[in-house]
C-alpha cells in the first residue's frame, strides 16, 4: 500500500505540546503535513501557562525537515488558533481536537469550577477551534475533524462526572458535524485513545502506563483524517495496537397498548424491555431511531 501522506496539507493539532497531542503532530509532520501545535502550556488540571512544550514540537519537527508553527492561545480561543494556520500557511484541511485536562473529583465534592472549566476546554474548546475553521473547510470543499472522546464517557467512570460529560457530549457534537459536513468532504469522526499521559498517570498504575504508548494512537488519527478515508461519524476505541468501532444497540422493546400505558403495564413488560438476546437492533440515524416507536402506532 502506497504511504499515506499529507502534502500540502495544513494540520492543527491542539494540546500538541506532551503525550498524544505531540506524538499527533509528529505523526502528521513526518508525513508531508504543514502543522499548527497548539499547546496552551497549562498543568494536567487548568492551570499556568509555558510556551516551551509547543515550542519544542515544532523544533523537533523542523529538525526532521518538516514544516511547523507554535501558537500559544486557549482552545477557548479557536478563532486565534485558527487564524495562526491561515497566516502561516493560508488554509486549514485538519482540526485534532486533542487539548484537555482533568478536574477527578466524586459527584458530591465537585465544585460548579470543576464542572465549568472541564467543559470550557473540552468542549467548548473543540467547538471554538472547529467553529472557525468550520467556513474554510466549507470554502474549499475539503476537511478532516477529530473529537477526542474517552472510555469514561462511553462507559462512566467514578470520579469523572464532569469528564465523562464532555467526551461523551464531543461524540454527539462529532455526529452532527458528520452530517452536516458530508455534502462538502469534511469528515468528522471522534477516537476514545488509551494511551499514557499527564492525565492518565493518574488513574492507571506505572506498569500498564508503559505500554500505553501515544504512537500506537497517532496512526489511527492520520488514517482517519487522509484523504482517502470517506468514513464519517464513527467512535473508534484505540490503544496498544488494537482499534475497535462502536455502535449503538437496542433491543427489540416492548411495544404497550396505547390505551394501556401505565407504569405498572411497564414493570410487567421489563423484562422485555431489557432484552438483547433477540431483535436487538443498531440506529445510526433519528429516522432509524423513530422506527421502533412508529412501529407501535397500530397498537390499540
Amino acid at each position: 500500500m502506497s504511504e499515506l501522506r499529507f502534502d500540502d496539507k495544513v494540520v492543527i493539532i491542539t494540546g500538541g505540546g506532551n503525550g498524544l497531542g505531540r506524538s499527533h503532530a509528529l505523526e502528521f509532520g513526518r508525513r508531508g503535513a504543514k502543522v499548527v501545535v497548539n499547546d496552551l502550556g497549562g498543568g494536567a488540571f487548568g492551570g499556568g501557562s509555558d510556551s516551551s512544550p509547543a515550542q519544542k514540537v515544532v523544533d523537533e519537527i523542523k529538525a526532521a525537515g518538516g514544516e511547523a508553527v507554535a501558537n500559544y492561545d486557549s482552545v477557548e480561543d479557536g478563532d486565534k488558533i485558527v487564524q495562526t494556520a491561515m497566516d502561516s500557511f493560508g488554509r486549514v484541511d485538519v482540526v485534532v481536537n486533542n487539548a484537555g485536562i482533568l478536574r477527578d473529583k466524586s459527584f458530591q465534592k465537585m465544585t460548579d469550577e470543576d464542572w465549568d472549566l472541564i467543559y470550557r476546554v473540552h468542549v467548548k474548546g473543540s467547538y471554538a477551534v472547529t467553529h472557525a475553521a468550520w467556513p474554510h473547510m466549507r470554502e474549499q470543499e475539503y476537511g478532516r475533524v477529530i473529537m477526542t472522546a474517552s472510555a469514561a464517557g462511553i462507559y462512566g467512570n467514578f470520579g469523572q462526572a464532569n469528564y465523562s460529560m464532555a467526551k461523551l457530549g464531543l461524540h454527539g457534537l462529532t455526529q452532527t458535524l458528520a452530517k452536516e459536513g458530508q455534502k462538502r468532504n469534511i469528515i468528522c469522526n471522534s477516537i476514545a485513545p488509551i494511551a499514557a499521559s499527564r492525565l492518565t498517570e493518574t488513574v492507571m498504575p506505572p506498569d500498564v502506563l508503559k505500554n500505553l504508548k501515544p504512537e500506537y494512537v497517532s496512526p489511527l488519527v492520520a488514517f482517519l483524517c487522509h484523504e482517502s478515508n470517506t468514513d464519517t461519524g464513527g467512535l473508534y476505541e484505540v490503544g496498544m495496537g488494537w482499534i475497535g468501532k462502536m455502535r449503538w444497540e437496542r433491543s427489540a422493546g416492548a411495544g404497550l397498548n396505547l390505551n394501556e400505558v401505565t407504569a405498572e403495564n411497564v414493570a410487567a413488560a421489563w423484562e422485555k424491555v431489557c432484552d438483547f438476546s433477540e431483535g436487538a437492533t443498531h440506529p445510526s440515524n433519528t429516522q432509524e431511531a423513530m422506527m421502533g416507536p412508529m412501529s407501535n402506532l397500530q397498537n390499540k
